[in-house]
C-alpha cells in the first residue's frame, strides 16, 4: 500500500533574535559613551556573551561582600539595636522552637550555638557572626535574586530586539543598583529575596506561564508583605489578558463605536478620556509585555507615594522595576539612563538619614557615586542631558531644568545638613526637608512612569492598537 504524500504544511516558526549581533545604532557607535560601557567595550562583538556572565555575577558579588565589611544598622546601639539585631533575633527564636520549617537559624546553630543561644546572644557582635549573618544575604540572593534578574532582563531584552551587548549593561547596571546594596549588605535586610521571586513572576508573564506567575508572586507575599505594591498591576495584567482576547472576539469594538458623525453617546467624547486612566487601567486595556516594568513602577510609585506607614527602604519596590527599563527598547539611551539614574540617586539620597543615623555614610557615598560615574550621571556628568534621541525642545529642556534642579537642592543640603545646625525648636527640619524634596521627586517619577506608560501602550493614539504582545 503506498505511503500517503507528506503535508505540505508547515508549522510556523517563530522569528528567534539574534543576539550577537548589535543593532545598526550599535555598529555606528565608535566609542563607549559611559564608563560602564567602555569597561564591557571589548566584548562588544567578538566575545561570546556566556564568558561575560560570569565575569558580571563575580564583580557584583565582590561589590556585595566588600559592601558588607562595613557596620549595620544597630551596631553597639543597645538597647534598640536595629534590622540586623531584628533578622539575628528571628534565627535565635527558630534554632530553639520545633518548627521544621526554619533554616537559617537552624544552620547557624549548628555551626556555633552562641550566636543564637536564647535570651544570652542578643546584641552578639562576634565578628564571626557577622561573616555567617551577610553571607546568608549574599547566598540567599544568588540563589533567587539573582537568576530571576538573568532570566527576566534576557526575555526582556529579547522582547525588545535589544543586542546581548546591551542586555550585558542593563543587567550589570541593575546589579549596582546602589540603593539595593546599601540596605540588604550595609544596613541589612533580606529585601532581594521578596524582589527575586517578584522578578521571577514577571518572568513568567512574559513567558505567558500565569500559574507560575502566581506561584511566585505568592511566594513573594509569604516572603515579606510589602510585595503587595505590585499586586494591582499583577491583578490588572493577568485580567487584561485573559479577558480582553474574549471582548474583542465578542464585542468588535476596536472597529469603532459609531459608523460617522451621528448624533449619539459615543461621537461626544472626542476628547479621549483615557488619558486620564492610571497605571493599572492601562495594563488592564493594553496587557502588552514591554509594558510590564513601567506598570509594576508606575503602580509601585502611586503605593510609596499615598500609602502609610512607608519606611524609607520602601522605595526599593518602585526602584527595581524602573531599573529594569535599562533593558528595553532605547534603556541605554541617555533619556532612560537620566530618568533611570535620577529615580535611583534620589531614592538613595532619602535613605541618607536612615544610613547617616548608624555611621553607614562613607558607603552611602562610594556606592551612589561609583554608580552614578558608570552610567554617566550627575554629579559625574551631565551628559545624559544632551539626548541622542529626536524630542521636543520643550520636553528636553523641561527634563534638564527639572533634574539638574534637584540635584542642586540634593548638594546644597547635604552641605547644609553638615555644617549648619538646626534651631533648637526645630531639631527635625533637614530631615523634613530631605522628605519634601524626596516626595516631589518621585512625584515627578511617579508622572514620567504613568506619561510614558500611556505612550507606549498607545491608548493615546487616535487609532488604537487592536494586537497585544
Amino acid at each position: 500500500m503506498a505511503r500517503p504524500p507528506p503535508s505540505p504544511h508547515k508549522p510556523r516558526r517563530r522569528p528567534r533574535l539574534d543576539q550577537g549581533k548589535l543593532s545598526k545604532s550599535e555598529a555606528l557607535v565608535r566609542a563607549p559613551a559611559f564608563p560602564l560601557a567602555s569597561f564591557l567595550w571589548p566584548a562588544r562583538s567578538s566575545v561570546s556573551q556566556w564568558e561575560v556572565l560570569p565575569l558580571i555575577l563575580m564583580v557584583a558579588g565582590l561589590f556585595r561582600w566588600a559592601a558588607g565589611l562595613w557596620g549595620y544598622s544597630g551596631f553597639h546601639r543597645p538597647p534598640l539595636f536595629g534590622d540586623y539585631e531584628a533578622q539575628r533575633h528571628w534565627m535565635e527564636i527558630t534554632a530553639h522552637l520545633p518548627i521544621s520549617h526554619w533554616i537559617c537559624g537552624k544552620i547557624g546553630n549548628i555551626i556555633n550555638p552562641a550566636w543564637f543561644a536564647l535570651f544570652t546572644s542578643r546584641g552578639s557582635d562576634d565578628p564571626t557572626l557577622k561573616i555567617f549573618m551577610r553571607a546568608t544575604v549574599i547566598v540567599s540572593e544568588y540563589l533567587i535574586f539573582i537568576p530571576a534578574t538573568v532570566i527576566f532582563v534576557r526575555r526582556y531584552s529579547r522582547l525588545n530586539g535589544v543586542s546581548a551587548w546591551s542586555m550585558s549593561l542593563a543587567l550589570t547596571a541593575f546589579l549596582m543598583q546602589p540603593a539595593t546594596i546599601l540596605i540588604d549588605h550595609v544596613h541589612f535586610q533580606y529585601n532581594t529575596v521578596m524582589l527575586g521571586f517578584v522578578l521571577a513572576s514577571m518572568s513568567s508573564l512574559l513567558a505567558e506561564r500565569y500559574m507560575w506567575a502566581a506561584v511566585f508572586f505568592v511566594a513573594a507575599l509569604g516572603f515579606k508583605q510589602m510585595a503587595l505594591y505590585y499586586a494591582f498591576a499583577i491583578f490588572s495584567y493577568l485580567l487584561g489578558s485573559c479577558v480582553t482576547p474574549m471582548v474583542h472576539r465578542v464585542f468588535p469594538f476596536a472597529r469603532g463605536l459609531f459608523e460617522d458623525k451621528v448624533a449619539n453617546f459615543w461621537c461626544i467624547p472626542r476628547d479621549d478620556p483615557r488619558r486620564h486612566h492610571p497605571p493599572n487601567l492601562i495594563l488592564f486595556l493594553r496587557p502588552n509585555k514591554t509594558l510590564l516594568p513601567l506598570g509594576f513602577a508606575a503602580t509601585a510609585w502611586g503605593f510609596f507615594l499615598f500609602s502609610y506607614q512607608v519606611h524609607e527602604k520602601s522605595v526599593l519596590l518602585p526602584l527595581m522595576p524602573m531599573t529594569l527599563l535599562l533593558a528595553g527598547k532605547h534603556g541605554m539611551s541617555k533619556d532612560t539612563r537620566a530618568w533611570v539614574g535620577f529615580a535611583n540617586i534620589l531614592g538613595c539620597w532619602t535613605m541618607y538619614p536612615l544610613l547617616s543615623r548608624v555611621d553607614l555614610r562613607v558607603p552611602y557615598a562610594v556606592l551612589t557615586f561609583l554608580w552614578a560615574y558608570l552610567l554617566g550621571l550627575p554629579p559625574t556628568s551631565v551628559g545624559v542631558y544632551f539626548s541622542d534621541l529626536p524630542q521636543s525642545a520643550w520636553l528636553k529642556w523641561g527634563t534638564r531644568i527639572t533634574h539638574l534642579a534637584f540635584y542642586a537642592a540634593m548638594a546644597v543640603w547635604h552641605a547644609v545638613n553638615a555644617f549648619v545646625q538646626t534651631p533648637p525648636s526645630k531639631p527635625d527640619l533637614w530631615v523634613v526637608a530631605n522628605v519634601g524634596i524626596g516626595a516631589a521627586g518621585f512625584l515627578i517619577c511617579y508622572v514620567w512612569c504613568v506619561a510614558r506608560l500611556a505612550v507606549d501602550s498607545g491608548l493615546l493614539n487616535k487609532t488604537p492598537k487592536t494586537k497585544t504582545q
